[in-house]
């Protein structure tokens, strides 16, 4: 499994290209403008089949029309932020001064859900908080496997929750949601460095304790 990380947009939110032996790709949140994404696609000779978006908010899905156009794929999000791709209030663009609206048909998500992009399987994991349709996506390729944790997990911190749809308490539910996943697996979010989970386990101030 290759990973390649493109920061997008004005707030330089992490983008990822993800692709396996066969040159079959996905491109998990566009940002902002995907020319450098574009040119990486077609040097490798990759088939870009999908745009996966761990949520609604304008610093992840600005570059989807571009992108989804030059290369005629899927869109897909989950079905609880899908409202927010067509209203720039809800995406929070409006108050940016360059409105994004979605245009591309979509699929919507659901907790649970699977993806087979060549040889890779990716799950989708319903992570609400940040955003009530938050995602991460668990990629798995063999033994190996990633975790894009969009703007629910970040290196010793975690999304927002204070814009509108956010909830902390929902948000600390979807970290238990993660509980099950190995200590190493690495995690790429949304913003920042990337981090590997028993790290944020052991060090994130957000992560829920037990009780003792």
């Amino acid at each position: 499994m290759k990973i390649h990380r493109f920061p997008l947009g004005s707030l330089f939110a992490n983008g990822y290209l993800v692709y396996d032996e066969s040159h079959k790709a996905f491109f998990v949140d566009p940002g902002g403008d995907p020319d450098d994404v574009i040119a990486a696609i077609e040097g490798n000779s990759l088939q870009l089949e999908w745009i996966l978006l761990t949520h609604g908010h304008a610093d992840h899905v600005g570059g989807v029309n571009a992108l989804a156009e030059r290369f005629n794929c899927s869109v897909a999000i989950h079905k609880d932020d899908a409202g927010m791709l067509i209203d720039p209030s809800k995406n929070l663009s409006i108050f940016t001064g360059d409105v994004v609206k979605v245009d591309h048909e979509v699929k919507l998500l659901s907790d649970g859900d699977e993806i087979k992009v060549g040889d890779l399987l990716v799950r989708v994991i319903h992570t609400p908080g940040h955003t009530p349709g938050s995602v991460c996506f668990l990629v798995i390729h063999g033994k190996e496997m990633a975790l894009f944790s969009g703007d629910t997990l970040f290196a010793l911190s975690v999304g927002r929750t204070d814009l509108p749809g956010g909830d902390f308490d929902a948000l600390e539910a979807s970290l238990k949601k993660l509980e099950g996943l190995p200590d190493d697996l690495r995690v790429l979010p949304g913003h920042g460095p990337e981090t590997i989970l028993g790290r944020e386990r052991q060090n994130n101030p957000f992560w829920p304790r037990k009780e003792r």
